[in-house]
């Protein structure tokens, strides 16, 4: 992940398979000039640990099959707060509590934060409804 524009598909590859594991508060921040370790930091949560796994599996199928394999991983065994390191894209997923507590958007604040391209698709029963009224 060398090039820009290939870290900003990145950026949404990785935001659209949070969200689409119902991952919730996705952030993601431009460190650039902040951090020595990365480009992008992407923070988000699920609601326990065995969902901060699912999460952490659903983006390595994502980027996997865009040929990327993470670097690094931390955390899987225990859960509560999973680091995935793509050279480029750093990636912590947390349960509510230690994300609160390790508050990591203040580590960054000067970051600026990125828009993210995800694509919210409506319920299945918001187009019954339009077809039945």
């Amino acid at each position: 992940m060398k090039e820009q524009n290939d870290s900003n598909k990145f950026l949404d590859v990785i935001s659209q398979a949070i969200f689409d594991k119902k991952g919730s508060n996705i952030i993601a921040l431009d460190v650039r000039g902040i951090s020595t370790m990365t480009d992008y930091v992407i923070i988000a949560e699920g609601t326990v640990e065995r969902h901060v796994k699912a999460i952490h599996t659903t983006v390595l199928d994502a980027m996997k099959q865009k040929g990327q394999s993470a670097l690094h991983v931390e955390g899987v065994r225990e859960g509560d707060w999973v680091v995935m390191d793509f050279g480029d894209i750093v990636i912590h997923l947390f349960i509510p509590e230690l994300r609160e507590k390790y508050s990591l958007e203040s580590l960054w604040k000067e970051g600026k934060i990125v828009d993210l391209h995800i694509i919210v698709e409506p319920p299945l029963t918001a187009n019954i409804e339009k077809t039945i009224c």
